[in-house]
Order: C-alpha cells, then structure tokens, then sequence
C-alpha cells in the first residue's frame, strides 16, 4: 500500500475539504455554525493562518487558507477545530468501538482533502468551486442566496458581481 504524502509547504496556500463523519441528511456544520465560528476563531488566535474564503454547507466545508511564513502545519489547525466543535455540542452520536478506542466523537471524517494551490488561476478556479458549491449541492438558486460563505465579502471587495453563481454551472470547476 503506498502511503499518501501530504504537501507541506511553509506559508503556502491550500484548498481544503474537511467532511463529517455522515453526510447523509446531516445539518451538523449548518445547524451549530456559531460553534463552528468559534472553535475557528480559537485556533487561529494560537495558531495563525488566513482565510480566503470559505464555505459551510449542512455535511462539510470547503476553505482557502494561506499559512504563516515558515509554517505548513495544517494538520494541527484541522485537529484543534475538529476538537473545539466537537467539546462544544452534547454526546448524542453512536461511536464504533474504533472511534470509541481512539477517544473520538465521530463528528468529523479522519481525513481532509488538501490541495495546495499553485498559481492564481488555481486559486481563481477553486474560489469560484468554493462560492458555487451551494448551488451545485442544490441548496441554493445562486450563490448570493446561501449566507455561510465568503462570496458575500468577494461581492463586497469586488471580485465578483452580487448576480455571479446564478445558473453559471458550465464555468465553474474544481474538485470535490
């Protein structure tokens, strides 16, 4: 079995699909956004990054963060906010005895998808990806209609127009 390598460049840019552990008919993120905010702002004053932009739908999130100069230690940031959300809602979930073994709650997947983006036209095609997933998941009619992303600052600074995300499926890619 060849063991997944994670890319680890200091200060870079990432593109980040963190799930939870059941997806189907799940509101988890959605219902408890407040919980989720916090447990963000918490690392982040310990751990530092920026967000570029971020989305939180009912079952996962998809975020752009850049990383301090020198440091590339994600993985830690995704553990504390995985752990601060979870400490805050009550023990409601069925554990496995795997999860139950690891002291887990069973919110969250394990893993995250990581992809660190290259140039501006990644980061361009993966914000877009970001800001339409609610319209893609059917959600939404357009991307200005869902309130848990940043397409509203993009809106504010800009970058796009208030009507962008409104039936553009054909232009929008990235990957989930």
């Amino acid at each position: 079995m060849t063991e997944y390598r994670r890319d680890l460049t200091k200060g870079g840019t990432y593109f980040f699909t963190v799930c939870c552990a059941e997806r189907q008919a799940n509101t988890l993120l959605t219902e408890n956004v407040e919980i989720l905010r916090s447990s963000f702002r918490r690392v982040k004053r310990r751990h530092p990054f920026s967000i570029d932009a971020i989305v939180v739908l009912p079952d996962h999130l998809h975020c752009i963060w850049t990383l301090p100069e020198g440091d590339a230690d994600y993985g830690v940031r995704w553990s504390l906010i995985k752990a601060a959300f979870s400490r805050g809602l009550p023990k409601t979930e069925c554990l496995t005895a795997s999860r139950q073994l690891r002291g887990e709650r069973g919110l969250w997947q394990r893993r995250f998808w990581e992809h660190r983006l290259r140039d501006q036209p990644d980061f361009n095609r993966h914000a877009d990806y970001i800001h339409w997933n609610p319209v893609k998941h059917g959600l939404v009619d357009s991307a200005k209609a869902w309130p848990y992303s940043s397409f509203h600052r993009y809106v504010e600074r800009g970058v796009y127009s208030e009507n962008w995300g409104g039936g553009l499926a054909s232009t929008v890619n990235g990957g989930e």
